[in-house]
């Protein structure tokens, strides 16, 4: 497996991504060029591209927000464990003055680098890409969704 950094870190889905999205919206396309060529069955073939691209719209908010959900929750329980774990202070102390997508972001920090990158994202309001940015040796997350 290749090594994770700031270039390589985002991830796909190929069932998801490469095969169902393709086949709606072809099937989309398709059913809107027919209503137009067809324009005796216009209203039937409109309501079926219409139904394909509300089916891909609701698989893709349905993925992402379950999908999300958890993973945001188990990031920020990490986190949480990960600070304690190394500074002996608890994260919820700052918690409030981080973001989730700042949080998200440090967890890409190795243990030796995240106290000081914490501190750094407080002191200087770093942007969640500055951070991963500033990170130098990247701490790999494969298991993302």
């Amino acid at each position: 497996m290749a090594q994770q950094n700031y270039r390589n870190h985002a991830k796909f889905y190929i069932p998801h991504h490469f095969i169902f999205y393709p086949i709606v919206t072809a099937l989309a396309v398709y059913s809107i060029r027919k209503s137009f060529i067809n324009p005796d069955r216009h209203f039937e073939w409109m309501a079926l591209g219409i139904v394909f691209i509300l089916l891909a719209w609701l698989s893709f908010m349905m993925r992402q927000h379950y999908a999300l959900v958890l993973q945001n929750r188990l990031v920020r329980q990490e986190m949480r464990l990960r600070y304690f774990r190394l500074t002996g202070k608890a994260l919820e102390d700052i918690e409030a003055r981080l973001t989730f997508a700042r949080i998200a972001a440090l967890r890409f920090a190795p243990d030796e680098e995240l106290p000081g990158l914490i501190s750094e994202t407080l002191e200087k309001d770093l942007s969640p890409k500055e951070i991963k940015k500033s990170i130098i040796n990247w701490f790999p997350d494969h298991m993302r969704v």
